[in-house]
């Protein structure tokens, strides 16, 4: 509604003129059907006295007259008229042709009949099989002229007082109906002349309400209404000063919170959580709203329940590193602060960090240390140990074990030099400082000349390289020499891993703007545990193989980083026994 206090000014006085109208109706209608009825009884058993006097003085025999008498006397009072043998014969009856009176039921034990033989008269009100309506009877004795004794009898259907019933509902129903529709507009005349003011105030009231502080109630008088009107405008006043206190720390507090990078939650004392910002969610894959649930509702994981538990137990300030599954492995550190007041635990404060690329770098670094060192130590050991063989004398003793001894030396100190070139390289490639220098080309006419640098030692071992689909390649827009690293990588990881007498060949396919080139080998294949880290710095499937045809482990890295840099990706099938196809995309010119 509106205006209530109007809408309740006038629900009263319409409540009112419904009670008393409602009191009224209700007694005039039972007031008049009591006396409409007593009239219709009244007159039937007055009509009735006249038809026994009639019946008296115009019947004869009854079985002959009473009939045309009974007609007569219907006609006249519109009731049906029925006289009765003392017998319980009906000897006439207005309703009833008179050859079809010998089938008509007996009528003697009828309540009206029985009543008028004893006392003098009868009344009854009951259902008729014979004329199918419910009836009113009155019966009184009857001697005839002839001197036979019988029973008149009068019925008026009660349909007929249900009409005049209904006509008087109908009269004072509309008289209701007219007195409600005055009511009804005098009422809503001074409803709303007695809460103008109120309205005015409701009106201003609902609009502070919205959010506009800066309206004020006019005030008009120095009754209630005008103090209630001076008290809402001070209260607004005071509420506005302090929602823009209050949204200034919020949208502050809101900014930091979205600001930060670690996820931060609040809870009540019984794990209910009261706040978590965005940081909070997408740490916890969290799609929908978690305040008002409980902790172990958001997050089934076991170790964030138990340290809620141990910060409620101990009240004290904690720190634990936790494992969080979701998807893939995350690793979370967390600090725990208690909120308490006056010795009493409010709730608790937790924020979290996510370490997970830190953790992996710190693998990484420690693999790579581990590997460079590893890597490193090979040559540097050889080279060291036949330079202490050549200082001891075989230079002079044995020349030519000496000149066998600086080969070695020299085949190490180069694979020395290409590890350290590819470090470098790969340096160059993580940190973004590499300049691309990208230009319009065509494929093959690269891998032509990758395949010419190559071409020896794929005759040594017999190996057939096929380019013929790279003809059809479209061009793409890429860096020459960069490319060509990419290639001639791929190619000598296929001739290295293919056996005497394979076969290695390039595809090539269309891919949304992109191309894929792959390189298919017929080789010994990567078993499908070793697939998802291939392209990691010093992997190797088979590392003494690796070792033992000169690889440095960082080729296919050196590749991914190429690729990644030149905006596509690098990925591998294979299978083993079958063979692997190691694959590219860069994008169409």
């Amino acid at each position: 509604m509106r205006f209530k206090i109007q809408w309740k000014l006038m629900a009263s006085y319409l409540f009112l003129v419904l009670f008393i109208g409602g009191v009224f109706f209700s007694y005039l209608s039972r007031t008049l059907e009591r006396h409409l009825t007593s009239e219709i009884r009244q007159n039937l058993a007055t009509e009735a006295r006249l038809t026994q006097m009639i019946a008296r003085r115009d019947i004869g025999r009854m079985r002959y007259d009473a009939p045309a008498v009974a007609a007569a006397v219907s006609r006249e009072t519109r009731a049906r008229v029925t006289i009765i043998l003392a017998n319980g014969e009906v000897a006439g009856d207005s309703e009833i042709p008179p050859e079809q009176l010998k089938t008509v039921e007996n009528h003697l034990n009828r309540p009206e009949v029985q009543q008028a033989l004893k006392g003098g008269s009868g009344e009854a009100i009951r259902y008729s099989a014979t004329v199918k309506t419910p009836m009113l009877y009155v019966a009184l004795p009857l001697t005839t002229s002839g001197g036979e004794e019988g029973i008149v009898r009068l019925a008026l259907p009660l349909t007929t007082l249900e009409k005049a019933k209904g006509g008087i509902r109908t009269l004072l129903a509309a008289s209701m109906a007219v007195s409600l529709l005055v009511a009804l507009v005098l009422s809503y005349i001074l409803s709303r002349v007695t809460s103008r003011s109120l309205q005015t105030i409701t009106t201003l009231a609902k609009q502070i309400g919205k959010g506009d502080f800066s309206r004020r109630i006019p005030v008009s008088t120095r009754d209630e209404v005008g103090e209630l009107a001076r008290v809402m405008n001070d209260m607004a006043a005071k509420i506005e000063q302090q929602l823009g206190r209050i949204s200034a720390e919020r949208n502050r507090l809101d900014t930091i919170l979205r600001g930060m990078g670690e996820g931060l939650m609040v809870s009540d004392n019984k794990g209910q959580i009261a706040l978590a910002n965005p940081a909070f969610l997408d740490l916890f894959s969290l799609n929908e709203n978690v305040e008002g649930r409980h902790i172990i509702e958001i997050a089934r994981h076991p170790a964030l329940n138990d340290a809620f538990k141990a910060i409620v137990a101990a009240r004290d300030e904690r720190t634990e590193k936790m494992t969080l599954s979701l998807g893939k492995e995350k690793h979370v550190l967390t600090h725990w602060v208690p909120l308490l007041d006056k010795g009493e635990l409010q709730g608790v404060v937790a924020v979290f960090h996510d370490i997970t690329d830190l953790k992996r770098l710190e693998n990484i670094r420690r693999d790579f240390v581990a590997n460079v060192s590893h890597e490193l130590r090979t040559p540097v050991t050889v080279i060291k140990g036949y330079a202490e063989a050549l200082i001891d004398g075989t230079m002079e003793s044995d020349p030519e074990r000496a000149r066998k001894f600086v080969e070695i030396i020299l085949n190490h100190s180069e694979r020395l030099a290409a590890l350290i070139a590819d470090l470098l390289t790969l340096s160059q490639l993580e940190s973004g400082n590499l300049n691309l220098e990208k230009t319009t080309l065509h494929i093959d006419s690269v891998a032509k000349h990758a395949m010419g640098l190559l071409e020896p030692k794929a005759v040594r071992r017999e190996i057939i390289i096929d380019s013929s689909k790279l003809d059809t390649a479209p061009p793409v827009l890429a860096d020459p020499g960069r490319l060509e690293q990419v290639i001639i990588n791929l190619l000598d990881n296929a001739i290295k891993y293919t056996p005497q007498g394979g076969s290695i060949a390039f595809t090539v396919a269309s891919e949304e703007g992109m191309v894929r080139i792959g390189v298919k080998d017929t080789g010994v294949g990567i078993p499908s545990n070793d697939l998802p880290r291939i392209f990691e710095r010093f992997y190797r499937v088979d590392a003494a193989r690796s070792r033992d045809e000169g690889g440095t482990g960082l080729g296919l890295s050196i590749v991914k980083h190429i690729i990644q840099l030149h905006g596509g990706t690098a990925g591998v099938e294979s299978e083993p026994g079958k063979g692997s196809e190691f694959w590219f995309t860069l994008k169409k010119a």
